[in-house]
């Protein structure tokens, strides 16, 4: 007789972030919340029943950032679904890139303490795996598309 591993089955939360880039400067959001509060990270959450992943992208940059771009603008970077990368659970999120006009502003809103453009190259650590990210999108950014 062989013994199977049995596994439970596992909650996948679907999420988006965003990094929206302005004349060479990340905006990056701090967070407000647990965990990793007090931490700068990129604006993102939650895909809606309902809704694309690219649609959440726009709707969290706004309700976040205040930044308003169109969902067709945005740039997959990449999915990211290393199972540790947030402490909470299983979280698998898709990135996204987009540019803005030098004279965008954003201010703070919703789930976001405070918001500041950091030069893209030079962001320090982020909350998450933010950092690698940012780093995936440099390579874009740079690139022609």
């Amino acid at each position: 007789m062989s013994t199977e591993e049995h596994t439970e089955p596992e909650t996948i939360r679907f999420t988006v972030d965003v990094v929206c880039v302005r004349d060479g400067s990340v905006l990056l959001i701090e967070r407000g919340w647990p965990p990793h509060k007090g931490q700068f990270a990129l604006p993102g959450g939650h895909v809606d029943a309902g809704e694309t992943s690219r649609a959440a992208a726009a709707r969290e940059l706004l309700e976040e950032t205040g930044v308003q771009v169109d969902a067709d603008d945005l740039t997959l970077i990449g999915i990211y679904d290393t199972p540790d990368r947030d402490p909470r659970g299983r979280y698998v999120t898709a990135a996204y890139l987009v540019t803005v006009p030098a004279d965008t502003t954003a201010q703070a809103g919703d789930d976001a303490v405070a918001i500041r453009w950091t030069p893209l190259d030079d962001t320090g650590h982020l909350a998450f795996d933010h950092s690698e990210i940012v780093a995936a999108a440099r390579g874009r950014y740079n690139a022609p598309f």
